[in-house]
């Protein structure tokens, strides 16, 4: 049996950016069943980012086959970049360099276990990808590419208070999204996974027409890779 790794951030109801909401809708007390209701974005915690994200004629969740999302996968170790540091192309060449055309790419920052994800320090403090990092990636044939920390630095703008960034900015989004390179979002405990290639379930709700999803990802050792 292969040992599973959740990578997935819990979603938390009082989260100050998203402002999840949580409620019972009905209760023991009022029937013989308990149903609680969710409402949230679908760009909240760990989450895919479809095409139609970016691009009004992208394709949307429902339409992204789970063969993009659900493969062998090579874990990019960036951890060498630290806190409020842009990440190289150079940087992510070598961390890459194991990357097959295909692959689920996992960037690591080890974001997670250095701020709390419910904290403006998350934001404001963490590492970002480069273009030239961004190219390394798309250029290695990634299927997909999913990070453990807010990737484009632009990001930190809404929680430091400053104005909307240009499209432009969100370098990953235009670099690998717009072409064709799936996103998976906020990911947490990469540093559980052993070895620098792994087999990753990303399963997003199919939302019709939806240009992202919640997911839940998980990594599965054993599986060969």
């Amino acid at each position: 049996m292969p040992i599973v790794i959740d990578l997935s951030t819990p979603i938390l109801p009082d989260h100050f950016r998203w402002q999840p909401h949580q409620h019972l809708h009905r209760t023991y007390a009022q029937g013989h069943s308990q149903v609680t209701w969710l409402s949230t974005s679908v760009h909240a915690f760990t989450h895919m980012d479809a095409p139609r994200h970016f691009d009004p004629a992208g394709v949307t969740t429902d339409a992204v086959p789970l063969s993009r999302t659900i493969g062998p996968a090579a874990v990019a170790d960036v951890t060498a970049a630290g806190a409020n540091a842009p990440i190289s192309g150079a940087l992510m060449a070598r961390a890459a360099a194991h990357v097959r055309p295909g692959d689920i790419v996992l960037v690591r920052a080890d974001w997670d276990r250095q701020r709390r994800i419910d904290t403006p320090r998350f934001w404001t403090e963490a590492p970002w990808m480069t273009p030239e990092a961004a190219d390394v990636l798309h250029a290695a044939g990634a299927s997909a590419v999913g990070f453990d920390f807010p990737q484009d630095r632009c990001i930190r703008n809404a929680i430091a208070g400053l104005p909307e960034a240009a499209a432009e900015d969100y370098v990953t989004h235009q670099l690998l999204l717009l072409r064709g390179v799936i996103l998976i979002e906020y990911l947490a405990n990469l540093s559980a996974i052993r070895g620098p290639r792994t087999f990753v379930v990303c399963a997003p709700l199919s939302l019709l027409g939806a240009d992202g999803a919640p997911a839940r990802v998980v990594a599965l050792e054993g599986i060969g890779a």
